[in-house]
């Protein structure tokens, strides 16, 4: 297992770098949000790295402090009277999130719809781009990861971008232009170029130019930065002000009912983001690797202990360092890990040259990352595959852009919903896999009349548990409706297939191909519906 992390070095060195500048603003923007110490959202992005990333077994999966719980923090702090009295319940929340995973809670996570997931790639893209556009250009007034609506400065997603054009300082907005062109250049021009250019990555180039360009204008009055653009790390002054810097829970007031009920909120809000954001990563991954969910919510419950008992915010897996990581090539979970102990460095000995970021620039690789995330040809791809599978995904965009992450899946779930008792009048939903022969290797699988998403983990847990050099045939010659999703679980499995030998015969009304290039064009071609 340590070979395995280790070969990988030179692809998660480069992406954890990514990964720290893009979570570094993030980490203190959401602790800001939130109402809490700035030094919290830093220890939750550094324990979320270190532990949360190797007790996981996700092999691409960022944790840290989540924007979708700094609403509820925010109240919760100001409910409870303290931040040491919020800390207890972030840790029996944590608590509560290992006992969800030795409950095997975590299965929830396959009956998110591929739909909904989509839609919240999606839709968490474009609030990136959207609330990073004010940054770029040097209007700071809301912080970093208040990824909802209605934002906590007053204003909302759309009259900020408004305002932007008032407030444009022109350094910022200058080397946040600068910093986008190297960010671009270096992904489509250099980076095919040499091994150089992709281990050193654009954003590492974008951040030096951008402390050089601070550096060299701090005396012009047109284009100089000033610090509330720059990034704000605590800068402690000496190791007993360092360590002034963490809190501790007030087990107190563990008796008080209102410490539980915020337990629960946290424990089941950051349970089901870090669900969702698994079942995202996996979609992401180019291997197709599939997560352990209840490893997972092993993983982050001991995370949220942790944070809790030294005065770290909330943690849950997060789609925006998950995605950086796997847009930059991380392969293994030591990118996380690596991220994690790069945030601790640096805050206790670079403090002062991270302060020399500009916001922008910083700005600017988060709009890369999230382009990538809602490139438009996926709209036109969502809408290709019918209304069963926009209307989720569209409901849930709009959620997440006009409400905030939670109830945008929330309608989103909704809908995918309805659209399964649409198809409730069909026979009933399950897998039927037949006689395994262990000596030839041999197993027949045969799908039912109708195969939903409902049946998402069962199929996974089937396919993953075959064995190298297998031959599987898979008969869909009675089934009238297969779902979208299952098409894709098949679409992934080949890829591992490919890796472990296995053969597959797919057997339809239509004739037998094997080991079909592509699921997805064979059922296009010859749709399997009712």
């Amino acid at each position: 297992m340590k070979d395995k992390l280790y070969s990988n070095l030179k692809s998660d060195i480069p992406a954890s770098v990514v990964v720290f500048f893009v979570a570094l603003p993030l980490c203190l923007g959401i602790a800001l949000a939130s109402g809490a110490p700035l030094f919290a959202g830093l220890i939750a992005g550094i324990v979320g790295g270190v532990v949360v990333g190797g007790l996981s077994k996700s092999k691409i999966g960022v944790s840290g402090p989540a924007a979708g719980l700094a609403a509820i923090v925010l109240s919760a702090i100001a409910t409870l009277g303290s931040y040491e009295n919020f800390l207890v319940a972030v840790v029996l929340g944590g608590i509560i999130q290992i006992i969800l995973g030795l409950l095997k809670a975590g299965v929830i996570g396959y009956y998110f719809p591929s739909s909904v997931i989509k839609g919240m790639l999606t839709g968490i893209g474009i609030i990136i781009i959207l609330k990073q556009i004010p940054h770029f250009f040097g209007y700071d007034a809301d912080p970093d990861g208040d990824f909802a609506f209605f934002q906590v400065d007053g204003e909302t997603t759309f009259s900020a971008l408004v305002n932007t054009v008032k407030f444009i300082q022109p350094g910022s907005a200058l080397i946040g232009i600068i910093g986008l062109a190297i960010l671009i250049f270096w992904d489509k021009v250099l980076s095919k170029k040499g091994k150089v250019f992709q281990i050193i990555q654009g954003p590492l180039v974008a951040v030096a130019v951008g402390i050089v360009f601070y550096m060299i204008t701090k005396s012009n009055d047109a284009l100089m930065i000033t610090s509330s653009h720059l990034v704000n790390v605590p800068i402690p002054e000496d190791v007993s002000t360092f360590l002034g810097q963490f809190s501790f829970p007030n087990f107190g007031v563990i008796t008080n009912p209102d410490v539980w009920i915020v337990a629960f909120t946290i424990a089941l809000v950051a349970s089901l983001e870090t669900l969702l954001c698994v079942e995202a990563t996996d979609k992401l991954d180019p291997h197709k690797n599939v997560t352990p969910t209840n490893r997972e919510l092993f993983a982050q419950g001991t995370g949220n202990v942790i944070s809790g008992m030294i005065g770290g915010l909330p943690i849950t897996q997060v789609i925006v360092r998950s995605s950086a990581n796997i847009q930059s090539g991380g392969q293994s979970k030591m990118s996380p890990i690596i991220h994690g102990f790069l945030l601790l460095i640096s805050v206790i000995v670079i403090p002062k040259l991270l302060n020399m970021i500009p916001l922008s620039v910083l700005a600017a690789i988060l709009l890369v990352v999230g382009y990538k995330l809602a490139k438009p040809a996926l709209f036109k791809q969502m809408y290709a595959s019918g209304w069963k599978q926009f209307l989720p995904f569209i409901t849930t965009v709009l959620g997440i852009v006009f409400i905030d992450l939670l109830y945008g899946i929330g309608l989103g779930l909704m809908n995918g919903v309805m659209v399964i008792l649409y198809k409730s009048y069909q026979n009933s939903h399950f897998l039927h896999k037949e006689g395994e022969d262990v000596d030839d290797g041999r197993i027949k699988m045969t799908l039912a009349e109708e195969v939903t998403f409902f049946n998402k983990g069962a199929i996974l847990n089937e396919l993953n548990n075959l064995s190298e050099d297998s031959y599987l045939e898979l008969d869909v010659r009675k089934t009238r409706y297969l779902d979208n999703d299952i098409i894709e679980i098949l679409e992934d499995f080949a890829i591992k297939a490919h890796e472990r030998n296995i053969t597959i015969k797919l057997i339809s009304e239509r004739g037998v191909v094997e080991n079909p290039s592509s699921y997805i064009e064979f059922f296009k071609l010859r749709p399997v519906s009712a």
